[in-house]
């Protein structure tokens, strides 16, 4: 909770520099390639979150990343303040919560679809329309894969959860037969 509360202050404040400077789009490419970057070398989150780590040899290692990066000052700017602010494990939510609001601000907004195994292009068409319908914005859809869903889908859409797998299903099925 407090991490998304965290993500989303710093994803807004980067979110209102970018319309700014005009730039939003490859801010949010930015940010997305250095928490990318983060993410994927744990000896590079090693040595930022370990207190043993000079503060200054930190900085030295986030501006070089930044500088190797090729990114723009707003972002070099946000790598720095979370050095500073030790809040580097936010990195990728902010990055996340940042295309969100992007997108979100362009009248998109995406959707999590989960299902148990690869669906028909057609199924994906009619469920896009249907949520795009639904929401009233255009919808990209994010798919993803659970075989232990057993059959169905589970889509999500920001906080609301549309939940049509059969593991739900048998899960309220039991609910219903067994006594608590």
């Amino acid at each position: 909770m407090i991490a998304t509360v965290v993500a989303r202050r710093y994803a807004k404040a980067v979110l209102e520099l970018g319309v700014e400077t005009g730039s939003l789009a490859s801010v949010v490419d930015e940010v997305a390639s250095v928490a990318a970057a983060y993410g994927a070398s744990q000896e590079l989150r090693q040595a930022l979150d370990n207190p043993l780590v000079a503060h200054d040899a930190k900085k030295a290692i986030l501006a070089e990343l930044a500088d190797r990066a090729g990114v723009s000052p707003p972002v070099k700017n946000l790598l720095l303040l979370l050095g500073d602010r030790r809040r580097l494990r936010a990195l990728p939510a902010i990055a996340q919560v940042l295309k969100e609001m992007s997108d979100l601000r362009g009248g998109m907004i995406r959707a999590e679809v989960v299902t148990a195994a690869r669906l028909p292009e057609e199924y994906y068409a009619r469920l896009q329309a249907k949520l795009e319908k639904m929401t009233g914005k255009r919808v990209v859809l994010d798919r993803k894969e659970d075989p232990s869903l057993i059959a169905g889908v589970v889509t999500r859409i920001g906080d609301t959860v549309i939940d049509g797998s059969l593991r739900a299903r048998l899960h309220e099925l039991r609910n219903a037969l067994l006594p608590n």
